[in-house]
């Protein structure tokens, strides 16, 4: 009894700040000015929706930029990165150990953000286009190793008896390893996922045009325009408008366009994600 109570509790901190984003999106500001954050609006309206909303055609856009980068960037990223794994955690490799010091070392030292915008921009000519933004995220060492630990779990028997059948590497590793590999698919696939979708930063070096803007960019243009006009003091700023504009709930609407699309995917993956978390830590 106790301890449902105190999961009951647990979860109720954890819902309850996304019930205050969700209520203060629908805030007016004068409301937040003179009452607070509140769990139901006084005075419900969608201004901060209208202000967020104008350019519904650039949003949609900006969104089937991000659907695209990451479905496409998660899906290679699970084929190339359970291949490499697979290769890593198999005993027999003979340069198997400097394959793995090569993948630690990429994880202690990486080239710098000059020397990578020179080589992206300059030497691949990947300025303005959409493969800048799937290509550096493909595969991640903390990924790899992760994966590679999984496979390692797999029944050396199994694999060894297929190859007694005449099975070649590509057939084993595409009918027995990637079936038997679901739960820690799941899981790499789902923080591939999230990375590739909450990546602005990529966008902001490598993408000019507006046409390849991700949505978390548009986002946070959307923000950083809001933050310049409600701080700005000169003269030529019209003070009615910064009075009107919905600052919090804008803010907090830009929150749930960002987060809500893999709230309500996640749960889809749920049972493989947890499960895959623990493949691995039960010997025997």
């Amino acid at each position: 009894m106790i301890i449902n109570l105190f999961m009951c509790v647990v979860c109720i901190m954890f819902i309850l700040p996304l019930v205050y984003i969700i209520s203060i999106s629908f805030t007016p500001q004068t409301d937040i000015a003179f009452y607070g954050y509140r769990l139901i609006p006084r005075n419900p309206t969608l201004s901060a929706y209208t202000y967020v909303l104008g350019n519904i055609n650039s949003i949609i856009r900006a969104y089937g930029v991000t659907v695209f980068v990451t479905v496409v960037g998660t899906f290679f990223s699970i084929i190339l990165t359970s291949m490499l794994a697979y290769v890593l955690s198999r005993q027999d490799l003979l340069i198997g150990k400097y394959l793995n010091l090569y993948v630690l070392f990429t994880m202690i030292f990486n080239g710098g953000i000059v020397t990578t915008y020179i080589w992206v921009s300059q030497y691949l000519n990947l300025r303005d286009n959409i493969l800048a933004l799937i290509l550096p995220f493909l595969v991640l060492p903390w990924h790899l190793f992760l994966m590679r630990g999984f496979m390692r779990d797999l029944p050396v028997a199994l694999l060894e008896s297929a190859k007694i059948d005449g099975a070649s590497e590509l057939r084993i590793f595409s009918h027995i390893v990637m079936p038997l590999s679901k739960p820690s698919l799941a899981t790499i696939g789902i923080f591939t996922a999230f990375i590739y979708w909450n990546d602005w930063w990529l966008a902001l070096l490598y993408i000019d045009n507006r046409n390849l803007i991700p949505i978390q960019l548009f986002l946070y243009r959307v923000q950083a325009t809001l933050a310049a006009l409600t701080h700005s003091g000169g003269a030529n700023v019209d003070m009615s408008l910064i009075i009107e504009v919905p600052q919090d709930a804008t803010l907090m609407v830009v929150c749930i366009m960002a987060t809500a699309p893999m709230m309500f995917i996640f749960p889809f993956f749920q049972k493989y994600f947890i499960k895959g978390m623990t493949v691995g830590s039960i010997k025997g």
